[in-house]
């Protein structure tokens, strides 16, 4: 009897086959020696059977047939692949074969890629089933996957997410795509010119869209607002520093009706009459100079750690903003990685590692002492002993952890890292660095605040001088733009920081000047490519503080396996344009318009706390917290009222009006049909 191996790729089949010594000859879709077989699917081999397979009258769009709600799901072999599914149907239902290990991708779409396999090849549950679950594909890590492997149907909560998760699309996707093309089509089409237009919806793409849309509008609708400060040019040592003027309870100013905030002004006369007010003789003043008195000074070190492990929006976040490249890229490049055992499992959520991986670290860590520009700083860590207590601090988190941990190098593969290409081998250095950089000590600031006083009126200003570099260098790269912006506010001198160190309260200080300055509101800026996974992460709210972040619970809109995806489709659906320079990405004419459809007919599909509550939802249901047929209610229940709604509509006039607005922004289309922004690139 033997064991077969099935994995999601044949690249991966033959990483199994060569850690398991499997030296049998290569067939036709297999590899096979005397006691083991290794298969592969070539991703999926089975997909949701198209509702004409149901009833053929299904095939024609109609509202009568709406909404499509099927008692019994059916599947279908991809004819692209029949061949192989074949072959892989024969292996599993040998007679020879005892068990079969489950080696798909360990997540949920990997876990749905086997299941539908199983399904359709009728592989009988008298047969023993386990599951592999590693976390990268490291020789050793896929030995102890086999060797730790579970029964298959532990995985039966993951296995219905998957299910549900597919049907969710699915169902959403046919019933209301069809529901609001037959509906808005003509309205649209006629309003393009166009011969055609098919309404395309989805459960996270509408609702990604509408985020855009949104944010397109709110800077179109921003009103930029002057204001104006005032600050004083105050002396110190061999330099100055600039002290801002702000009002402050029991000063003159302080809620007046006249200033914009707290420190500026709505016209620039009334900053002017301050500024005077402000240069006329105080007492204690010196001939020919103004003094301010140190009403209080404080002092404080300020620590800064070093930023949580990557997962992979964050990863796609700074591959956006410092190589310029998309999600998708950034999830072909790490998965290029992973496949070449140089990084763990790149599908992650996870920004900490697991207890169990932080016992053997030096593992990881001994390894990159292979690249020259790392072993410095590895040879550092393995000398201090640093990473031997890593599991007590907050990178190491069991609770934080769902499927896998973050992003991290194994230490191995690293003769495949001569192979990559140039943008792959910096993602792969980040990686890196971000790694190490959790085994140094926090940067170390010395921060002072000052208050002056000058005629009655209260000036600030603050000092922050880099002490303690603690893991700053790690993180400094030598390509893009990784800055520390916390390190280049210690912009004043060694002898300013040292005589800011030796003011006291009621001391003075010479103040050369005041000035005004004219400050402007900014309106909100437009998400890239990267800001926008970010934002999906975190349920539509662009959180940009990573230490906030890290504290947001809760399910986003996709998963990270996904979100890459949802973007290049909308992209390539034209409703949203991707400046694939700057990766900015704006609406389309197309894409406001059917944002302003869906708005009009199922606007509850552009809400990201809904959107994310049905992914919510699929969590509970792996976590057993939920059974499929109280989410499969739901979700009928929801498709139907929305469905049925929209056929009582009679709305299609009144939308002109918003695309109208719309056009407005937009050039009109080339011969192409492609569409531009006035004014821009995007």
């Amino acid at each position: 009897m033997k064991n077969l191996y099935i994995a999601e790729k044949p690249s991966v089949a033959r990483e199994f086959a060569k850690a398991l010594k499997i030296n049998g000859g290569s067939r036709d879709g297999y590899i096979e020696s005397q006691d083991a077989v290794v298969t592969w699917c070539v991703g999926h081999l089975v997909n949701m059977s198209y509702p004409e397979v149901y009833d053929p009258a299904l095939k024609k769009w109609s509202m009568d047939t709406l909404p499509f709600l099927p008692k019994t799901f059916k599947y279908q072999v991809i004819e692209d692949v029949e061949k192989q599914f074949r072959i892989v149907k024969g292996l599993l239902n040998r007679e020879d074969v005892a068990c079969i290990y489950v080696c798909t991708d360990s997540g949920r779409e990997g876990e749905y890629i086997y299941r539908l396999v199983d399904r359709m090849a009728e592989v009988p549950d008298t047969k023993e089933k386990k599951r592999v679950w590693i976390d990268s594909q490291t020789e050793e890590e896929i030995l102890r996957g086999i060797k730790e492997a579970k029964p298959l149907r532990e995985y039966d909560n993951l296995c219905a997410s998957a299910y549900l998760r597919a049907k969710e699309d699915y169902l959403m996707g046919i019933n209301f795509s069809r529901i609001l093309t037959l509906k808005y089509s003509n309205a649209v089409k006629s309003y393009l010119g166009r011969d055609k237009c098919v309404i395309s919806v989805g459960r996270v793409m509408t609702c990604v869209l509408g985020m855009i849309v949104r944010r397109e509008r709110e800077i179109r609708q921003f009103v930029k607002t002057p204001f104006y400060r005032v600050i004083g040019n105050v002396s110190l040592a061999d330099g100055a520093f600039e002290a801002e003027w702000k009002a402050v309870e029991g000063t003159k100013y302080f809620n007046s009706p006249l200033l914009y905030k707290e420190n500026g002004f709505k016209e620039e006369k009334d900053a002017k009459v301050l500024a005077e007010a402000l240069r006329q003789p105080a007492a204690g003043d010196e001939p020919g100079q103004m003094q301010a008195v140190i009403e209080k000074v404080e002092r404080k070190k300020e620590k800064k750690n070093a930023p949580l492990l990557y997962n992979l929006a964050e990863l796609q976040n700074d591959c956006s903003r410092i190589f310029k490249i998309s999600p998708d890229q950034t999830l072909q490049f790490v998965q290029e990685m992973y496949e070449k055992k140089l990084v763990t499992y790149p599908r992650t959520d996870a920004r900490v590692l697991s207890t169990a991986v932080s016992k053997e670290i030096d593992k990881n860590l001994s390894g990159l002492r292979n690249i020259p520009a790392m072993r410095p700083f590895v040879e550092q860590i393995l000398q201090s002993g640093s990473h031997k207590g890593i599991a007590k601090t907050r990178y190491v988190n069991d609770k934080q952890i769902t499927d896998h941990y973050a992003i991290i190098p194994t230490g191995q593969g690293l003769s495949a890292y001569k192979s990559l290409s140039d943008t792959a081998r910096k993602i792969y250095e980040i990686i890196v660095r971000r790694f190490l950089s959790i085994f140094f000590p926090p940067a170390v600031y010395q921060k002072t605040t000052l208050t002056l006083d000058r005629n009655g009126e209260k000036l600030f200003a603050g000092f922050k001088v880099l002490v303690e570099q603690g893991y700053l260098p790690i993180t400094a790269y030598s390509f893009g733009k990784q800055k520390d912006k916390e390190e280049e506010e210690g912009k004043y001198s060694k002898e300013s920081a040292e005589a800011a160190a030796k003011l006291k309260k009621g001391g003075k200080l010479t103040v050369r000047d005041f000035e005004i300055k004219e400050g402007e509101t900014s309106p909100p800026k437009r998400y890239n490519s990267g800001s926008l996974i970010l934002a999906m992460e975190n349920a539509g709210q662009l959180i940009e503080d990573e230490e906030l972040r890290a504290q947001i619970k809760g399910s986003g809109i996709g998963t990270s396996a996904t979100r890459a995806e949802i973007i290049k489709k909308l992209v390539n659906n034209r409703y949203l344009a991707l400046n694939k320079k700057t990766q900015i990405i704006t609406p389309t004419q197309m894409g406001e318009m059917i944002h302003d459809v869906v708005a009009f007919s199922i606007r509850s599909l552009l809400n990201p706390e809904l959107t994310a509550s049905w992914e919510k939802g699929l969590s509970l249901v792996t976590e057993g917290r939920v059974t499929e047929e109280e989410y499969m209610g739901k979700l009928e229940n929801f498709i139907r009222k929305h469905t049925e709604s929209v056929k009582g509509l009679n709305n299609q006039y009144q939308l002109r009006t918003y695309f109208d607005y719309a056009a407005q922004f937009y050039q009109k289309p080339a011969k192409s049909g492609s569409s531009g922004r006035k004014g821009s690139k995007a």
